[in-house]
Protein backbone atom coordinates (compact mmCIF):
# COMPACT_ATOMS: atom_id res chain seq x y z
CA UNK A 1 0.00 0.00 0.00
CA UNK A 2 1.48 3.35 -1.01
CA UNK A 3 0.85 6.42 1.10
CA UNK A 4 0.20 8.87 -1.76
CA UNK A 5 -0.84 7.91 -5.30
CA UNK A 6 -0.10 10.71 -7.79
CA UNK A 7 -2.04 10.80 -11.04
CA UNK A 8 -0.13 12.76 -13.68
CA UNK A 9 3.62 13.26 -14.22
CA UNK A 10 3.81 16.84 -15.44
CA UNK A 11 5.82 19.38 -13.42
CA UNK A 12 3.16 19.52 -10.66
CA UNK A 13 3.01 15.77 -10.12
CA UNK A 14 6.77 15.36 -10.37
CA UNK A 15 7.47 18.11 -7.82
CA UNK A 16 4.89 16.62 -5.45
CA UNK A 17 6.58 13.21 -5.77
CA UNK A 18 10.05 14.68 -5.15
CA UNK A 19 9.02 16.71 -2.10
CA UNK A 20 7.08 13.81 -0.55
CA UNK A 21 9.90 11.33 -1.19
CA UNK A 22 12.42 13.66 0.41
CA UNK A 23 10.13 13.69 3.47
CA UNK A 24 10.14 9.87 3.50
CA UNK A 25 6.57 9.43 2.25
CA UNK A 26 5.95 6.37 0.05
CA UNK A 27 4.64 7.54 -3.30
CA UNK A 28 3.54 6.01 -6.56
CA UNK A 29 3.26 8.23 -9.64
CA UNK A 30 1.51 7.20 -12.86
CA UNK A 31 0.91 8.86 -16.22
CA UNK A 32 -1.09 7.69 -19.22
CA UNK A 33 1.46 9.06 -21.71
CA UNK A 34 4.28 6.94 -23.10
CA UNK A 35 6.90 9.51 -22.04
CA UNK A 36 7.50 13.15 -21.19
CA UNK A 37 6.34 15.69 -23.76
CA UNK A 38 8.59 16.72 -26.64
CA UNK A 39 7.05 20.18 -26.98
CA UNK A 40 5.88 22.77 -24.47
CA UNK A 41 3.77 25.84 -23.94
CA UNK A 42 4.98 26.72 -20.44
CA UNK A 43 8.33 28.48 -20.59
CA UNK A 44 8.81 30.76 -17.58
CA UNK A 45 10.23 29.68 -14.23
CA UNK A 46 9.60 32.44 -11.72
CA UNK A 47 11.81 33.56 -8.85
CA UNK A 48 9.60 32.07 -6.12
CA UNK A 49 9.79 28.66 -7.78
CA UNK A 50 13.58 28.91 -7.95
CA UNK A 51 13.74 29.89 -4.27
CA UNK A 52 11.74 26.81 -3.32
CA UNK A 53 13.73 24.57 -5.65
CA UNK A 54 16.67 25.12 -3.28
CA UNK A 55 14.98 22.59 -0.99
CA UNK A 56 15.57 19.82 -3.52
CA UNK A 57 18.92 21.02 -4.84
CA UNK A 58 17.31 21.98 -8.14
CA UNK A 59 17.78 25.74 -8.39
CA UNK A 60 21.32 25.78 -9.72
CA UNK A 61 20.57 23.01 -12.22
CA UNK A 62 17.50 24.80 -13.56
CA UNK A 63 19.19 28.20 -13.75
CA UNK A 64 22.20 26.71 -15.57
CA UNK A 65 19.94 24.88 -18.03
CA UNK A 66 17.60 27.83 -18.66
CA UNK A 67 18.06 31.28 -20.13
CA UNK A 68 17.86 34.38 -17.97
CA UNK A 69 15.68 37.13 -19.45
CA UNK A 70 16.46 40.24 -17.37
CA UNK A 71 13.97 42.66 -18.97
CA UNK A 72 10.69 43.03 -20.87
CA UNK A 73 10.69 45.42 -23.81
CA UNK A 74 7.41 46.90 -25.06
CA UNK A 75 7.36 47.86 -28.73
CA UNK A 76 4.95 49.84 -30.92
CA UNK A 77 5.43 50.55 -34.65
CA UNK A 78 9.02 49.37 -34.54
CA UNK A 79 9.99 51.68 -31.66
CA UNK A 80 10.87 50.41 -28.20
CA UNK A 81 8.48 52.39 -26.00
CA UNK A 82 9.41 50.93 -22.59
CA UNK A 83 11.94 48.61 -20.96
CA UNK A 84 11.01 46.99 -17.67
CA UNK A 85 14.20 45.74 -16.02
CA UNK A 86 13.85 42.90 -13.52
CA UNK A 87 17.44 43.20 -12.34
CA UNK A 88 16.80 46.67 -10.95
CA UNK A 89 13.40 45.75 -9.54
CA UNK A 90 14.29 42.41 -7.96
CA UNK A 91 17.90 42.81 -6.84
CA UNK A 92 16.95 43.31 -3.18
CA UNK A 93 13.95 40.98 -3.30
CA UNK A 94 15.34 37.60 -4.31
CA UNK A 95 18.52 35.78 -5.31
CA UNK A 96 16.83 35.32 -8.74
CA UNK A 97 15.96 38.80 -10.11
CA UNK A 98 14.99 37.65 -13.60
CA UNK A 99 12.51 35.57 -15.56
CA UNK A 100 14.08 32.23 -16.41
CA UNK A 101 12.99 30.80 -19.73
CA UNK A 102 13.21 27.02 -19.59
CA UNK A 103 10.92 24.93 -21.83
CA UNK A 104 8.56 22.64 -19.97
CA UNK A 105 9.66 19.50 -21.81
CA UNK A 106 13.27 20.04 -20.73
CA UNK A 107 12.07 21.00 -17.26
CA UNK A 108 10.11 17.74 -16.95
CA UNK A 109 13.11 15.66 -17.92
CA UNK A 110 15.23 17.31 -15.25
CA UNK A 111 12.55 16.63 -12.62
CA UNK A 112 12.26 13.01 -13.78
CA UNK A 113 16.02 12.58 -13.40
CA UNK A 114 15.81 14.02 -9.89
CA UNK A 115 12.97 11.69 -8.96
CA UNK A 116 14.76 8.67 -10.43
CA UNK A 117 17.81 9.52 -8.35
CA UNK A 118 15.54 9.28 -5.30
CA UNK A 119 14.52 5.76 -6.34
CA UNK A 120 11.09 6.51 -7.83
CA UNK A 121 10.14 5.82 -11.45
CA UNK A 122 7.14 7.20 -13.30
CA UNK A 123 4.83 4.35 -14.32
CA UNK A 124 4.03 5.15 -17.95
CA UNK A 125 0.99 4.18 -20.06
CA UNK A 126 -0.87 3.65 -16.81
CA UNK A 127 -4.13 5.45 -16.09
CA UNK A 128 -6.78 5.79 -13.43
CA UNK A 129 -10.01 3.97 -14.29
CA UNK A 130 -11.98 4.61 -11.12
CA UNK A 131 -11.50 5.19 -7.41
CA UNK A 132 -13.34 4.77 -4.15
CA UNK A 133 -12.67 6.73 -0.94
CA UNK A 134 -14.17 4.97 2.11
CA UNK A 135 -12.84 7.57 4.56
CA UNK A 136 -10.00 5.36 5.76
CA UNK A 137 -8.25 4.55 2.51
CA UNK A 138 -8.66 5.02 -1.22
CA UNK A 139 -8.98 2.10 -3.59
CA UNK A 140 -7.94 2.95 -7.13
CA UNK A 141 -8.30 0.76 -10.20
CA UNK A 142 -5.51 1.33 -12.70
CA UNK A 143 -5.28 0.30 -16.34
CA UNK A 144 -1.78 -0.99 -17.05
CA UNK A 145 0.18 -0.81 -20.33
CA UNK A 146 -0.84 -4.35 -21.31
CA UNK A 147 -4.54 -3.59 -20.78
CA UNK A 148 -4.90 -5.42 -17.46
CA UNK A 149 -6.44 -3.69 -14.45
CA UNK A 150 -4.72 -3.47 -11.09
CA UNK A 151 -6.20 -2.49 -7.74
CA UNK A 152 -4.09 -0.07 -5.71
CA UNK A 153 -4.75 1.01 -2.12
CA UNK A 154 -3.44 4.35 -0.86
CA UNK A 155 -4.00 6.76 2.01
CA UNK A 156 -4.23 9.82 -0.23
CA UNK A 157 -4.60 10.51 -3.93
CA UNK A 158 -3.39 13.61 -5.79
CA UNK A 159 -4.94 14.59 -9.12
CA UNK A 160 -2.21 16.30 -11.14
CA UNK A 161 -3.71 15.12 -14.42
CA UNK A 162 -4.31 18.36 -16.28
CA UNK A 163 -7.26 20.44 -17.38
CA UNK A 164 -9.26 17.40 -18.51
CA UNK A 165 -8.63 15.74 -15.13
CA UNK A 166 -10.13 12.27 -14.70
CA UNK A 167 -9.77 12.72 -10.94
CA UNK A 168 -11.80 15.93 -10.94
CA UNK A 169 -14.52 14.40 -13.13
CA UNK A 170 -14.81 11.34 -10.88
CA UNK A 171 -15.11 13.57 -7.82
CA UNK A 172 -17.92 15.47 -9.53
CA UNK A 173 -16.26 18.82 -8.85
CA UNK A 174 -17.31 21.68 -11.11
CA UNK A 175 -14.79 23.61 -13.20
CA UNK A 176 -16.51 26.94 -13.91
CA UNK A 177 -15.04 29.54 -16.21
CA UNK A 178 -14.84 29.96 -19.93
CA UNK A 179 -12.83 29.84 -23.13
CA UNK A 180 -11.47 32.87 -24.95
CA UNK A 181 -12.57 33.36 -28.54
CA UNK A 182 -8.98 33.99 -29.56
CA UNK A 183 -6.81 31.20 -30.89
CA UNK A 184 -3.27 31.23 -29.55
CA UNK A 185 -0.18 30.00 -31.35
CA UNK A 186 3.23 28.99 -30.05
CA UNK A 187 6.27 28.45 -32.20
CA UNK A 188 9.91 27.57 -31.69
CA UNK A 189 11.93 29.45 -34.29
CA UNK A 190 15.42 30.52 -35.29
CA UNK A 191 15.24 34.32 -35.31
CA UNK A 192 17.65 37.17 -36.03
CA UNK A 193 17.58 40.94 -36.01
CA UNK A 194 15.98 41.58 -32.65
CA UNK A 195 18.06 43.30 -30.00
CA UNK A 196 18.81 42.93 -27.14
CA UNK A 197 18.81 39.27 -28.09
CA UNK A 198 18.61 37.91 -24.54
CA UNK A 199 15.50 39.79 -23.41
CA UNK A 200 11.72 39.44 -23.69
CA UNK A 201 10.09 41.53 -26.43
CA UNK A 202 6.36 42.23 -26.74
CA UNK A 203 4.83 43.92 -29.80
CA UNK A 204 1.71 45.97 -29.06
CA UNK A 205 1.28 47.96 -32.23
CA UNK A 206 -1.55 46.26 -34.14
CA UNK A 207 -4.35 43.75 -33.89
CA UNK A 208 -1.56 41.19 -33.82
CA UNK A 209 0.07 40.34 -30.54
CA UNK A 210 3.37 38.54 -30.23
CA UNK A 211 5.80 37.94 -27.39
CA UNK A 212 9.35 36.80 -28.16
CA UNK A 213 11.28 34.91 -25.49
CA UNK A 214 14.95 34.05 -25.79
CA UNK A 215 16.19 30.62 -24.77
CA UNK A 216 19.03 28.31 -25.65
CA UNK A 217 21.68 29.17 -28.20
CA UNK A 218 21.88 29.85 -31.94
CA UNK A 219 19.07 32.40 -32.01
CA UNK A 220 16.40 30.13 -30.56
CA UNK A 221 13.22 32.00 -29.69
CA UNK A 222 9.78 31.04 -28.48
CA UNK A 223 6.98 33.04 -30.09
CA UNK A 224 3.64 33.33 -28.34
CA UNK A 225 0.91 35.15 -30.18
CA UNK A 226 -2.70 35.36 -31.22
CA UNK A 227 -4.20 34.45 -34.56
CA UNK A 228 -6.25 37.21 -36.18
CA UNK A 229 -9.92 36.37 -36.62
CA UNK A 230 -9.74 36.79 -40.42
CA UNK A 231 -7.11 34.04 -40.58
CA UNK A 232 -9.30 31.41 -38.93
CA UNK A 233 -11.22 29.14 -41.29
CA UNK A 234 -13.42 26.23 -40.27
CA UNK A 235 -11.68 22.86 -40.31
CA UNK A 236 -8.51 24.25 -41.85
CA UNK A 237 -5.34 23.48 -39.92
CA UNK A 238 -3.27 26.59 -39.37
CA UNK A 239 0.41 26.83 -40.19
CA UNK A 240 3.00 29.44 -39.30
CA UNK A 241 2.52 30.95 -42.76
CA UNK A 242 -1.15 31.62 -41.91
CA UNK A 243 -0.19 33.77 -38.93
CA UNK A 244 0.09 37.48 -39.59
CA UNK A 245 3.73 38.55 -39.33
CA UNK A 246 3.01 42.25 -39.17
CA UNK A 247 4.14 42.53 -35.54
CA UNK A 248 7.36 40.62 -36.23
CA UNK A 249 8.13 42.82 -39.22
CA UNK A 250 7.72 45.91 -37.05
CA UNK A 251 10.22 44.40 -34.62
CA UNK A 252 12.60 44.10 -37.60
CA UNK A 253 12.92 40.41 -36.75
CA UNK A 254 13.54 37.74 -39.36
CA UNK A 255 12.44 34.13 -38.83
CA UNK A 256 15.06 31.88 -40.42
CA UNK A 257 13.34 28.58 -39.68
CA UNK A 258 10.36 27.17 -37.76
CA UNK A 259 11.17 24.13 -35.65
CA UNK A 260 7.74 23.64 -34.11
CA UNK A 261 4.33 25.28 -34.38
CA UNK A 262 1.05 24.66 -32.60
CA UNK A 263 -2.26 26.40 -31.95
CA UNK A 264 -4.69 26.10 -29.06
CA UNK A 265 -7.52 27.85 -27.30
CA UNK A 266 -6.99 29.40 -23.90
CA UNK A 267 -9.28 28.68 -20.97
CA UNK A 268 -9.83 30.45 -17.66
CA UNK A 269 -11.29 28.12 -15.04
CA UNK A 270 -10.97 27.33 -11.32
CA UNK A 271 -12.30 24.16 -9.69
CA UNK A 272 -15.08 24.70 -7.15
CA UNK A 273 -13.11 22.61 -4.64
CA UNK A 274 -9.44 21.67 -4.42
CA UNK A 275 -10.05 18.64 -2.23
CA UNK A 276 -12.70 16.09 -1.32
CA UNK A 277 -12.08 13.53 1.37
CA UNK A 278 -8.58 12.16 0.90
CA UNK A 279 -8.33 13.32 -2.72
CA UNK A 280 -6.68 16.57 -3.84
CA UNK A 281 -6.53 18.56 -7.07
CA UNK A 282 -3.37 20.40 -8.08
CA UNK A 283 -2.06 22.33 -11.07
CA UNK A 284 -4.14 22.44 -14.24
CA UNK A 285 -6.58 19.93 -12.75
CA UNK A 286 -7.51 22.69 -10.29
CA UNK A 287 -7.00 25.91 -12.27
CA UNK A 288 -6.22 27.00 -15.82
CA UNK A 289 -5.71 30.53 -17.10
CA UNK A 290 -4.15 32.56 -19.86
CA UNK A 291 -0.36 32.45 -20.33
CA UNK A 292 -0.13 36.16 -19.49
CA UNK A 293 2.69 36.66 -16.99
CA UNK A 294 3.99 33.08 -17.22
CA UNK A 295 2.19 32.00 -14.05
CA UNK A 296 0.51 28.67 -14.79
CA UNK A 297 3.22 26.04 -14.34
CA UNK A 298 4.70 27.91 -11.38
CA UNK A 299 1.32 27.98 -9.63
CA UNK A 300 0.98 24.21 -9.99
CA UNK A 301 4.47 23.69 -8.59
CA UNK A 302 3.63 25.86 -5.58
CA UNK A 303 0.41 23.85 -5.11
CA UNK A 304 2.56 20.73 -4.82
CA UNK A 305 5.03 22.22 -2.33
CA UNK A 306 2.17 23.60 -0.22
CA UNK A 307 0.46 20.21 -0.01
CA UNK A 308 3.55 18.02 0.37
CA UNK A 309 4.63 19.03 3.87
CA UNK A 310 1.05 18.83 5.13
CA UNK A 311 0.54 15.32 3.78
CA UNK A 312 3.88 14.28 5.29
CA UNK A 313 2.91 15.69 8.70
CA UNK A 314 -0.46 13.90 8.72
CA UNK A 315 0.92 10.58 7.42
CA UNK A 316 3.62 10.63 10.10
CA UNK A 317 0.95 11.47 12.73
CA UNK A 318 2.67 14.74 13.58
CA UNK A 319 -0.54 16.64 12.90
CA UNK A 320 -4.29 15.93 12.66
CA UNK A 321 -6.02 15.60 9.28
CA UNK A 322 -7.56 19.03 9.83
CA UNK A 323 -4.18 20.46 8.77
CA UNK A 324 -4.98 19.36 5.21
CA UNK A 325 -7.96 21.71 5.06
CA UNK A 326 -5.51 24.61 4.86
CA UNK A 327 -4.32 23.45 1.42
CA UNK A 328 -7.57 24.38 -0.29
CA UNK A 329 -8.01 27.51 1.83
CA UNK A 330 -4.59 28.84 0.87
CA UNK A 331 -4.31 27.76 -2.75
CA UNK A 332 -7.92 28.23 -3.94
CA UNK A 333 -7.92 31.88 -2.90
CA UNK A 334 -4.68 32.54 -4.76
CA UNK A 335 -5.85 30.69 -7.89
CA UNK A 336 -9.02 32.79 -8.10
CA UNK A 337 -7.04 36.03 -7.79
CA UNK A 338 -4.55 34.84 -10.38
CA UNK A 339 -7.17 33.84 -12.93
CA UNK A 340 -8.90 37.20 -12.50
CA UNK A 341 -5.62 39.11 -12.92
CA UNK A 342 -4.33 37.17 -15.93
CA UNK A 343 -7.79 37.37 -17.52
CA UNK A 344 -7.74 41.17 -17.42
CA UNK A 345 -4.15 41.30 -18.66
CA UNK A 346 -4.81 38.85 -21.49
CA UNK A 347 -7.96 40.69 -22.60
CA UNK A 348 -6.12 44.02 -22.65
CA UNK A 349 -3.13 42.71 -24.61
CA UNK A 350 -5.14 40.85 -27.25
CA UNK A 351 -8.18 43.05 -27.81
CA UNK A 352 -8.77 44.03 -31.45
CA UNK A 353 -10.17 47.23 -32.94
CA UNK A 354 -8.92 50.74 -33.66
CA UNK A 355 -9.43 52.07 -30.14
CA UNK A 356 -7.71 49.05 -28.57
CA UNK A 357 -4.81 49.36 -31.01
CA UNK A 358 -4.32 53.04 -30.23
CA UNK A 359 -4.45 52.32 -26.51
CA UNK A 360 -1.82 49.58 -26.79
CA UNK A 361 0.40 51.66 -29.07
CA UNK A 362 0.43 54.89 -27.10
CA UNK A 363 -1.21 54.79 -23.68
CA UNK A 364 -0.04 51.42 -22.34
CA UNK A 365 3.71 51.84 -23.06
CA UNK A 366 3.69 55.39 -21.68
CA UNK A 367 1.84 54.30 -18.55
CA UNK A 368 4.14 51.29 -18.06
CA UNK A 369 7.25 53.41 -18.48
CA UNK A 370 5.93 56.07 -16.09
CA UNK A 371 4.96 53.77 -13.26
CA UNK A 372 8.15 51.76 -13.69
CA UNK A 373 10.19 54.89 -13.08
CA UNK A 374 9.24 54.70 -9.39
CA UNK A 375 11.33 52.27 -7.36
CA UNK A 376 8.49 51.05 -5.16
CA UNK A 377 6.28 50.40 -8.18
CA UNK A 378 9.04 48.50 -9.98
CA UNK A 379 9.52 46.30 -6.96
CA UNK A 380 5.77 45.70 -6.55
CA UNK A 381 5.35 44.72 -10.22
CA UNK A 382 8.31 42.36 -10.04
CA UNK A 383 6.93 40.77 -6.86
CA UNK A 384 3.61 40.08 -8.57
CA UNK A 385 5.13 38.50 -11.67
CA UNK A 386 7.73 36.54 -9.71
CA UNK A 387 5.12 35.29 -7.15
CA UNK A 388 7.35 36.55 -4.33
CA UNK A 389 4.35 38.60 -3.18
CA UNK A 390 2.25 35.50 -2.49
CA UNK A 391 1.01 35.51 1.12
CA UNK A 392 -1.37 33.45 3.24
CA UNK A 393 -2.54 36.13 5.68
CA UNK A 394 -6.05 34.71 5.95
CA UNK A 395 -4.93 31.13 6.50
CA UNK A 396 -5.73 29.47 9.84
CA UNK A 397 -2.01 28.62 9.98
CA UNK A 398 -0.96 32.30 10.02
CA UNK A 399 -0.66 34.13 13.36
CA UNK A 400 0.85 37.30 14.79
CA UNK A 401 2.90 40.22 13.49
CA UNK A 402 6.00 42.23 14.34
CA UNK A 403 7.41 45.18 12.47
CA UNK A 404 5.88 45.07 9.00
CA UNK A 405 5.84 41.28 8.81
CA UNK A 406 2.79 39.09 9.47
CA UNK A 407 2.17 35.40 9.77
CA UNK A 408 1.53 34.14 6.25
CA UNK A 409 4.20 36.32 4.61
CA UNK A 410 7.08 35.00 2.57
CA UNK A 411 10.24 35.44 4.64
CA UNK A 412 12.01 38.54 3.26
CA UNK A 413 15.39 37.71 1.78
CA UNK A 414 18.48 39.04 3.54
CA UNK A 415 22.03 38.50 2.32
CA UNK A 416 24.45 40.56 4.39
CA UNK A 417 28.13 39.84 3.84
CA UNK A 418 28.95 36.29 4.88
CA UNK A 419 25.35 35.14 5.47
CA UNK A 420 22.16 34.35 3.56
CA UNK A 421 18.96 33.83 5.55
CA UNK A 422 17.57 31.58 2.78
CA UNK A 423 20.27 28.92 3.18
CA UNK A 424 18.57 27.37 6.27
CA UNK A 425 15.30 27.16 4.29
CA UNK A 426 16.78 24.35 2.21
CA UNK A 427 15.80 22.02 5.04
CA UNK A 428 12.15 20.92 4.87
CA UNK A 429 11.39 21.44 8.52
CA UNK A 430 9.93 23.85 11.02
CA UNK A 431 12.55 26.38 12.09
CA UNK A 432 12.83 29.63 14.03
CA UNK A 433 14.59 32.80 12.86
CA UNK A 434 15.54 35.67 15.16
CA UNK A 435 17.28 38.90 14.23
CA UNK A 436 18.77 40.04 17.48
CA UNK A 437 19.20 38.07 20.68
CA UNK A 438 17.48 34.78 21.51
CA UNK A 439 16.64 34.18 25.15
CA UNK A 440 18.22 31.24 26.99
CA UNK A 441 14.73 29.81 27.42
CA UNK A 442 14.15 29.83 23.66
CA UNK A 443 17.56 28.30 22.92
CA UNK A 444 16.88 25.51 25.39
CA UNK A 445 13.34 24.90 24.06
CA UNK A 446 14.59 24.61 20.48
CA UNK A 447 17.29 22.15 21.53
CA UNK A 448 14.79 20.07 23.49
CA UNK A 449 12.32 19.94 20.58
CA UNK A 450 14.85 19.56 17.74
CA UNK A 451 13.67 22.72 16.01
CA UNK A 452 16.56 24.57 14.32
CA UNK A 453 17.18 28.09 15.63
CA UNK A 454 18.84 30.58 13.27
CA UNK A 455 20.04 33.75 14.94
CA UNK A 456 21.32 36.80 13.02
CA UNK A 457 23.01 39.79 14.63
CA UNK A 458 20.61 42.72 14.43
CA UNK A 459 21.34 45.56 12.03
CA UNK A 460 19.15 48.61 11.80
CA UNK A 461 18.91 48.16 8.02
CA UNK A 462 16.82 45.02 8.62
CA UNK A 463 14.01 47.24 9.83
CA UNK A 464 13.74 48.51 6.26
CA UNK A 465 12.83 44.96 5.22
CA UNK A 466 10.11 44.91 7.87
CA UNK A 467 11.82 42.91 10.61
CA UNK A 468 11.60 43.69 14.32
CA UNK A 469 14.55 43.23 16.64
CA UNK A 470 14.41 40.11 18.86
CA UNK A 471 11.04 38.96 17.45
CA UNK A 472 10.45 35.26 16.83
CA UNK A 473 9.65 34.20 13.25
CA UNK A 474 8.41 30.61 13.13
CA UNK A 475 8.92 29.24 9.60
CA UNK A 476 6.83 26.47 8.03
CA UNK A 477 8.46 23.56 6.17
CA UNK A 478 7.45 25.23 2.87
CA UNK A 479 9.35 28.40 3.95
CA UNK A 480 6.38 30.73 4.55
CA UNK A 481 6.15 32.42 7.96
CA UNK A 482 3.68 30.62 10.20
CA UNK A 483 3.76 32.72 13.34
CA UNK A 484 5.39 35.96 14.52
CA UNK A 485 5.80 37.05 18.13
CA UNK A 486 7.19 40.49 18.93
CA UNK A 487 8.40 39.50 22.40
CA UNK A 488 10.13 36.30 21.30
CA UNK A 489 8.20 34.23 23.84
CA UNK A 490 8.42 30.44 24.04
CA UNK A 491 4.80 30.39 25.20
CA UNK A 492 3.70 31.93 21.89
CA UNK A 493 5.35 29.05 20.02
CA UNK A 494 3.89 26.33 22.22
CA UNK A 495 0.45 27.94 22.07
CA UNK A 496 0.68 27.97 18.27
CA UNK A 497 1.53 24.28 18.01
CA UNK A 498 -1.11 23.36 20.58
CA UNK A 499 -3.82 25.21 18.64
CA UNK A 500 -2.68 23.53 15.44
CA UNK A 501 -2.73 20.11 17.07
CA UNK A 502 0.89 19.64 16.05
CA UNK A 503 2.94 17.47 18.39
CA UNK A 504 6.26 18.88 19.65
CA UNK A 505 9.23 17.07 18.19
CA UNK A 506 10.17 15.19 21.36
CA UNK A 507 6.62 13.83 21.75
CA UNK A 508 6.51 12.22 18.33
CA UNK A 509 6.35 8.48 17.99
Amino acid sequence: MCEVLIIGAGPTGLVLAIWLTKQKVKVRIIDKSAGPGDSSRAMAVQARTLELYEQAGLSEKVVNAGHQNPSINLWAKGVRRACLSFGDAGRDVTPYPFILVYPQDEHERLLIDQLTALGIDVERETELVKMDDDGEKITAWLKLPDGREEMCETQFLAGCDGAGSTVRHQLGIGFPGGTYNKIFYVADVELTGLEPANEVHVALDSDDFVAVLAYGKSGKRRLIGTVRADKIMDNKPLTFEDVSHHALHNLKATVKSVNWFSTYRVHHRVAEQFSKGHVFLLGDAAHVHSPAGGQGMNTGILDAINLAWKLAAVIRTHAPESLLESYALERLSFARKLVSTTDRMFTLMTKEGSFATQFKMHVLPLFASLIYSFGSTRSALFRIISQTMLEYHHSPLSKGDAGKIRGGDRLPWLAPEGYDNYVPLREMTWQIHILGTATKELVGWCEDHAIPLHNMVWKQEYADKGFAENAVYLIRPDTWIAMVDQQGRVSAITDYFTALGYKPMNERA
